[in-house]
């Protein structure tokens, strides 16, 4: 399964912090950050594709 562009940067967050929730993943993210419900969606997308 390939994961876009977004999700991987996400994923890349999350192994680092190794869990985390929507804000965790927004602070590690450079300015400008990604908008809370965007961060939120793609972990929803990331869940579903397990």
């Amino acid at each position: 399964m390939q994961l876009t562009r977004a999700e991987e940067e996400i994923m890349k967050v999350l192994w680092d912090l190794e869990a985390g929730k929507v804000k965790d993943v927004r602070d590690r993210r450079p300015d400008p950050k990604p908008a809370r419900n965007t961060v939120s969606t793609v972990l929803r997308v990331l869940k579903k594709k397990k």
